[in-house]
């Protein structure tokens, strides 16, 4: 009889064991990567949009050409990330080459009559997001923009800098616990630029906006 009662007890033993080891099985796990301190990296994409020409005068303005403008773009970023549960929230600067360009000719084809150009091109902009899974951030984008307007005529040509906005969204995942990688669209708009003077009181104006699609590289620090 005792034998049998030692038996009993030694079973039940174990099948509190086996609860038990379940029980910590099925426990969640716990986040892994925290998405917040500094980080810089590296990105690079493509680039599409209009620009418009514009004649200014105290007598009369009207549009004298619109016209598509496309290029790639490479650069770099750096910023700051704060996390508080699942919201993440920071900053971010990124600077940015760029081939984005159109060209004017007459109707129907013929010779090109005139080029412009963003040939560089920078943001600072606010970022906020959601953490729906570990390591993955989905986030919007908004600030402040700026960059560089280039317009060749023949023999006259000009440059401006103009400021503008941006604002956008994007997806970043993180590789491992330094390394994260990232898809993100922007919408850009420089605003007017006069370019040039072209008699008293008169002057040619460029409009510049256009969309960037990027991927990019961040190390954190």
């Amino acid at each position: 009889m005792k034998s049998i009662l030692l038996a009993a007890v030694a079973l039940a033993a174990l099948n509190s064991g086996a609860m038990a080891a379940d029980a910590v099985v099925e426990l969640p796990v716990a986040s892994t990567f925290n998405w917040s301190g500094a980080y810089v990296g590296v990105n690079a994409g493509g680039g599409f949009g209009r620009s418009k020409l514009s004649f200014e005068a105290p007598v009369g303005s009207g549009e004298i050409a619109n016209f598509r403008m496309n290029g790639f773009l490479g650069g770099v970023q750096a910023g700051y990330n704060w996390q508080s549960g699942d919201v993440v929230y920071g900053v971010e600067a990124d600077f940015q080459g760029s081939s984005i360009k159109g060209d004017i000719s007459l109707p129907g084809g013929g010779p090109v009559l005139g080029t412009t150009k963003i040939d560089w091109f920078g943001t600072v902009r606010a970022r906020i997001g959601y953490t729906p899974v570990d390591r993955f951030l989905v986030y919007g984008t908004g600030g402040l923009a700026y960059g560089h307007i280039k317009a060749d005529f023949g023999p006259v040509d000009a440059s401006k800098t103009k400021a503008g906005w941006t604002l956008g969204a994007g997806v970043e995942y993180a590789l491992n616990d330094k390394w994260t990688f990232r898809t993100e669209y922007l919408y850009t708009d420089l605003g007017k630029a006069t370019l040039f003077d072209v008699g008293p009181g008169a002057s040619l104006v460029s409009k510049n906006n256009f969309h960037t699609v990027r991927i990019g590289l961040n190390y954190k620090f």
